[in-house]
């Protein structure tokens, strides 16, 4: 089979080319090449979450790699037949679980019987979804792929010594395994009416939700409460119910974090197929007032919700991969570059099948132009 050339530096050129292109990798089959890895980063290359991406999805589906090493900006990758069971890792960093996470949700969503990934690394930290968020916004969305799949984080790590510990189990819906090839397996989640992704209408705002977690050092200073009683004052206009918990964790580093999430009439008529539920975070620092960081969030969120689009700038670039399989549409509120890129690699899997509406901000995936034999 051919090996798929991907340049690691298209766009904006972060590690989410990586991470998307290791999952359609597994799922299809297909081995894949990728250079000028984060090639204009200030730390071109990889980095030990990028790299424990790779084994991480290596192991999932017995592959092999070629290049995986810390600083490398190439990286040969042939997956072989996915595998299930119980995965561990260890970032050995405070790299974020999440991000780990996306690397395989398409694999394991789709690829075999049942799965438990246990991950230690950064459960909150910068430049990633929270886990609360990846847990009430995400997940919802790929409910609908499965029997079941849950995410329970054991310990909250925070940058910037790491040590979270979290575990997502999943048992898929329309396992690859049960197909005789991966087209196959394309034509019944296309045909198939309640595997469509189609958020494109906002619906009416039924309440907002929350998590305000902070670590046990910072329980004297009321952190978590300090947080959650901001984001609900700013959010107070919206005249809905806003429900936002406090509480502390168990950490090696100090942190917070708050996530907030808006749900919509449409996500309580039909929650399987397609929540709608806006997401937004916040996480503290040192010098940062807690009551900024949950007004931050807060106003955040406002934000997402005066888009009046059913899915958030964040959650995006998250469902594309998903998109691409199934079909539909969705209207963002901020086309990302996140998302130029996330397209750009999946097409390099599976062929055309986006079409992008930047005025209107609406993505939509349609049934391969040219299909590639897979």
């Amino acid at each position: 089979m051919l090996m798929i050339p991907i340049d690691g530096s298209y766009h904006e050129g972060g590690g989410s080319i990586l991470r998307t292109a290791l999952g359609f990798s597994a799922l299809t089959g297909q081995p894949f090449e990728i250079t000028g890895i984060r090639k204009n980063r200030p730390k071109p290359g990889l980095r030990y979450q990028h790299l424990s991406c790779v084994k991480a999805v290596g192991e999932l589906c017995n592959g092999s790699f070629e290049g995986a090493e810390v600083s490398s900006t190439s990286v040969k990758f042939y997956p072989r037949e996915i595998k299930s069971g119980t995965l561990s890792v260890d970032i050995g960093t405070a790299g974020s679980i999440t991000l780990l996470l996306q690397s395989l949700l398409l694999p394991v969503v789709f690829g075999g019987k049942k799965f438990r990934i246990k991950v230690t690394g950064g459960s909150d930290v910068p430049f990633s979804p929270p886990s609360d968020y990846f847990a009430n916004v995400l997940l919802p969305q790929l409910r609908k792929f499965c029997d079941s799949i849950d995410y329970n984080v054991v310990r909250r790590g925070f940058i910037h010594e790491g040590g979270g510990k979290a575990e997502l189990a999943v048992k898929p819906k329309f396992p690859l395994s049960n197909y005789g090839s991966f087209n196959e397996f394309l034509k019944e989640l296309r045909n198939n009416a309640a595997t469509k992704i189609n958020l494109t209408s906002q619906g009416k705002l039924l309440q907002i939700k929350g998590a305000s977690i902070a670590s046990n050092d910072l329980q004297k200073a009321e952190v978590a409460e300090r947080q959650a009683k901001a984001a609900r004052m700013a959010l107070a206009k919206l005249n809905v119910p806003v429900n936002i918990s406090s509480s502390y964790a168990e950490s090696l580093s100090t942190g917070s974090v708050i996530t907030l999430w808006a749900v919509f009439s449409e996500a309580e008529e039909t929650s399987e197929v397609n929540p709608i539920i806006l997401g937004s975070s916040s996480l503290g620092e040192r010098g940062k007032r807690a009551e900024d960081v949950g007004k931050e969030a807060a106003l955040q969120l406002l934000q997402e919700i005066n888009s009046k689009a059913p899915v958030d700038r964040h959650l995006a670039d998250q469902l594309l991969p998903f998109l691409a399989l199934t079909t539909g549409s969705i209207k963002v509120s901020e086309i990302t570059p996140h998302c130029l890129t996330n397209i750009y690699t999946i097409e390099k899997f599976l062929g055309k099948c986006f079409e992008v509406d930047e005025g209107n901000k609406v993505m939509k995936a349609i049934a391969i132009l040219k299909p590639k034999n897979i």
